[in-house]
This record gives structure tokens, C-alpha cells and sequence, in this order.
């Protein structure tokens, strides 16, 4: 699509991963086609794009890590790969005609709110454009994070984030450092320990594992999801339901999680009989605190000659010599990040400027905050998907985004009814109550009384990240706009709630 073409349009959708896509879907279901989606890489999968090292692959059941709207009966595994997960978003663009609304290497640069002409000027590496709303869909696990290591710019090896994986750079027979042991981590580690000639995994703190349940989807099994496709919704329905199950203890009864610790400690000494080794492996935090991990094989790599496990952080670089916190040196050839994203930092709130002239990121200084997970005071007519609390520890994500995806649908259907040129502004008081409802709940969570520091949490211990809920109960939460907790803002410098217009459309409702 050339530039001209699309100058201007309603919507702005910014990335193309599962929120993006989703997005793009729902608004073509609404009967919306004036939008477009900008993406700052070549092609569509956002994560699933970025992360392909080896052995990538998801954590949370196929059936269940797929759009309702869009089945898919031919997953290959229980829980599938990297490469089937970016074929199915492949998938979801060509089958929902989405590929025309899409601006490859279209990077956003800047985005400004016009408070006169009620829009968004929206600067690209791609060209100029403005529009009347703005879907933020990067997602919080798209730009890698690098610790200030002491002495890393002199490291006169290879270094890369797992992220931004260097498929030129051949690993055979390197000694290799891995930082890191999340979730990245654990898939990397046994995949690359064969053909190494020596792994040194620098571990800061320990996971927890339990085994992961795969296995092969075989033909006759999907063939009968092609040819019944309420099996695969029933498949898909009791993933989801032994989730929403779960959550109560992360959420309430944090104590209950010690039969999962159990089994979790079980896990690892079948796989680690060297007593010391377990010791270095075993958490000391309430499981659950930290993502839990599943695999069948890190366990077993890290028990292979050509295995070190430094219980200690990454503390400096010295030429090709890695010192951990704790003294432990390592000579290396690479060093491999497996270091996490800018979650509660999201570096697209540097480029988002609201109404006062504050970028997003200074109007979340002091921890992000979002009405509904989706709106930020100030910032009209821009929404976010995945926004603040709306993560999740258990269950898929997807649910989570469909979830959005109907609020911003009736976010868009409640500016339709306004009529003519109008903006909605969530209100301070609406998103601090949001705020501080999901706060109060969090504090009785295994993410904040856990014993732990994870991800989750912002620079100052605030849990910004997680929603402290079932799945079903944020979709109830997210169903409708209340125009109560917004602004409606007018052209012509009108910029205040109009009682008349939210009167006018609760008599129509």
C-alpha cells in the first residue's frame, strides 16, 4: 500500500504477534477496514518471529495458545514449536485477508496526540501517517534485555540475546557461557550441550521445574478435530478449565502450592543424583513466585561432563574471562543472554506523547497503570493490548487478548454512537480505583509473597504485570466501556466529560 493511500485512517494497529493479528481481525469483524497495522520487521509473528534459538518452543497447551476464532485442528504436539506457532499466525494473516493493512518495516518512531484536530501523528521509518485511534499491540516480550555487565564491550567473542539469535555463528565445539535460566534458558541449554565443548550456565536464581507432557499429535487424532471440530474445543475447554482451577492458589491460598514444590523437588532428583549440584538447583522461594518451568531435558544436560553451573549472577568480563558474583571464573568463546525483555519499562512509552506533552513513560514513572489493563489517563484514543496486570502465570495469553479485543471493539461501537469528532480520555480517579483494586488483590498473591524478585515486579517492587484473577473474570471485566470512567473530549477545544453525550447513550443503551 502506498503512503498516500493511507494518510489517514481510524484505526492504527502497532505490531503484528497474536495481539496485533487479533486485533486486525476484530476490527475487520466490526466491519472496520479503514485501519492499518505497522510492524517494524519484514514479516508478521512478533515473538514467535523474534525468538527462533534452539529448541523454542511454548509452554502453554496448542489448543489452548490459539485464537478461539481461528482452530487449528493440525497442530503437530501437545505443546508446539516455534516454527508451527509462526506458521499459524502466517496462517491467521493470509485466511483473514490481512496482509493488505499491513506496513512491513514500518518501525514507529514517534506517536503525538493533537488535542485540535483529535488524532494521532504517527512517525514511522516507513513514512508519516495520522490516525483516529492508536491499538498499541507490541507486547511486553518484544525488546531483549542486557544487564550493564562491567567489562562486556571488550569481550572479543560472540555475544547475542537469546532474542536476536545469531543462526550465522556455528556453536560446535565453543565453550559457551549461558546467562541466565528462565524460560529461554531451560529450551536452550540441553538443545546446544551436545554440540558445545563447554557450557557454563550463570545462574542468579534457580527455577522451578515440572516435567512437560508432550507428545506427538498423531493423524488419526487430527483428523478427527478436522472432521469433528467440537473435540477440538472440547480439548481446548478443559486446558482452560484445569487452569481457571489453579489460579485460586497462586491468587489466594499460596500454601497450597507446596504439594507442586513436592513434586517439583521430585522432578529433580530423579534427573540430579549429585547432592551438591541439587542444593545449587533447589529454589528457596515459594514455587510459583517466578513463571514455572517445564522441561524433560535441562535437568539431565546439566549433569553432562561438558556442564559448570555457577550459582552466582554474572559480576564482570575480562577479556574472554567471565567472572560471577561470587569469584567463579569461566574462559569463554560466546556468551549467550538469556536475560528477559523491558516488561514494566516498555520502551514504546518513550515514543507514546499524550495530551499534557508527557510521554507515556514519565506518566508511568512511577509504575504503569492502566484502566482495564487497556487505557492510560491522558493518552486518548490510545489503547493498549497486554497492558499493565494483565499478564498471567498459568494459563495462555491468548484468553487474555481476545478479552481486550472486546473492549476495544466497544471502545470503538461507544465513538460511533458519540458521533462526529470525539475522543475518550480515561479519567485519573477510574484508573487509580482500577489500580488500586488490582493492588490490594495482589498482595496476598504468590508473585508478591513468594520470597522472590522476578520479572513481574518494577524497579520498585510493584507488581504491574500480572493480573490477580482468573481468565473468565478479567473477560467479564473488559465486556463493555463504562462511559463513567472516561472523558469525552470535542473538537474545537472543547475537553471535558459531555454529561449530555454519556446521558444520550445510556438512554439508547
Amino acid at each position: 500500500m502506498s503512503e498516500s493511500e493511507h494518510r489517514h485512517v481510524r484505526v492504527a494497529v502497532i505490531g503484528s504477534g497474536f495481539g496485533g493479528l487479533g486485533a486486525a481481525v476484530r476490527l475487520r469483524r466490526e466491519g472496520i477496514t479503514d485501519f492499518v497495522v505497522l510492524e517494524r520487521a519484514g514479516g508478521v509473528g512478533g515473538t514467535w518471529r523474534d525468538n527462533s534459538y534452539p529448541g523454542c518452543a511454548c509452554d502453554v497447551p496448542s489448543h489452548l495458545y490459539s485464537f478461539s476464532f481461528a482452530p487449528n485442528p493440525d497442530w503437530p504436539r501437545t505443546f508446539s514449536g516455534q516454527e508451527h506457532i509462526r506458521a499459524y499466525l502466517e496462517h491467521v494473516a493470509d485466511v483473514f485477508r490481512l496482509r493488505p493493512h499491513i506496513r512491513f518495516d514500518s518501525e514507529v518512531k514517534r506517536m503525538t496526540w493533537d488535542a485540535g484536530k483529535l488524532r494521532w501523528d504517527i512517525e514511522t521509518t516507513g513514512g508519516n501517517l495520522s490516525a483516529d485511534v492508536v491499538v498499541s499491540a507490541t507486547g511486553p516480550l518484544s525488546d531483549p534485555k542486557v544487564p550493564a555487565v562491567p567489562g562486556l564491550d571488550s569481550f572479543p567473542g560472540k555475544v547475542f540475546h537469546s532474542a536476536r539469535w545469531d543462526h550465522g555463528y556455528d556453536l560446535a565445539g565453543k565453550r559457551v557461557a549461558m546467562v541466565g535460566t528462565g524460560a529461554s534458558a531451560i529450551q536452550i541449554v540441553p538443545s546446544i550441550q551436545p554440540e558445545v565443548a563447554r557450557l557454563t550456565v550463570f545462574q542468579r536464581t534457580p527455577p522451578w521445574v515440572l516435567p512437560r507432557v508432550d507428545r506427538a499429535i498423531g493423524g488419526a487424532e487430527r483428523s478427527l478435530h478436522r472432521a469433528l471440530p467440537f473435540t477440538t474445543q472440547l480439548r481446548r475447554g478443559l486446558s482452560w478449565g484445569i487452569r481457571e482451577l489453579q489460579i485460586q492458589a497462586f491468587t489466594k491460598h499460596p500454601d497450597e502450592l507446596g504439594f507442586v514444590e513436592r513434586l517439583a523437588k521430585r522432578n529433580m532428583a530423579r534427573a540430579i543424583k549429585d547432592p551438591a549440584l541439587r542444593a545449587r538447583l533447589t529454589p528457596d522461594y515459594r514455587i510459583g513466585c517466578k513463571r514455572i518451568l517445564l522441561s524433560n531435558t535441562y535437568y539431565p544436560a546439566l549433569t553432562q561432563d561438558n556442564v559448570d553451573v555457577v550459582a552466582s549472577g554474572l559480576g564482570e568480563v575480562r577479556g574472554s574471562t567471565l567472572v560471577a558474583a561470587d569469584g567463579t571464573e569461566a574462559e569463554v568463546d560466546a556468551i549467550v543472554f538469556g536475560t528477559g525483555f523491558h516488561v514494566t519499562d516498555l520502551p514504546i512509552a518513550e515514543r507514546v506523547v499524550g495530551a499534557a506533552g508527557r510521554t507515556l513513560a514519565e506518566t508511568w514513572k512511577d509504575g504503569m497503570a492502566a484502566l482495564r489493563g487497556a487505557s492510560a489517563a491522558g493518552f486518548p484514543n490510545w489503547m493498549t493490548i497486554i497492558g499493565p496486570n494483565t499478564g498471567l502465570g498459568n494459563s495462555s495469553m491468548i484468553l487474555m487478548i481476545e478479552s481486550q479485543l472486546n473492549y476495544m471493539a466497544d471502545f470503538l461501537r461507544q465513538l460511533d454512537v458519540l458521533g462526529g469528532r470525539a475522543a475518550l480520555d480515561a479519567r485519573p480517579s477510574a484508573v487509580n480505583a482500577w489500580n488500586r483494586k488490582v493492588q490490594d488483590r495482589m498482595r496476598r498473591t504468590v508473585w508478591n509473597t513468594g520470597g522472590c524478585t522476578s520479572w513481574y515486579l518494577d524497579a520498585s517492587g510493584r507488581n504491574t504485570t500480572v493480573w490477580p484473577g482468573t481468565t473468565a473474570e478479567f473477560r467479564r471485566v473488559t465486556r463493555r466501556v463504562d462511559l463513567t470512567e472516561y472523558q469525552v473530549l470535542r473538537q474545537a477545544g472543547r475537553a471535558r466529560r459531555d454529561d449530555n453525550d454519556v446521558a444520550r447513550i445510556r438512554e439508547g443503551a
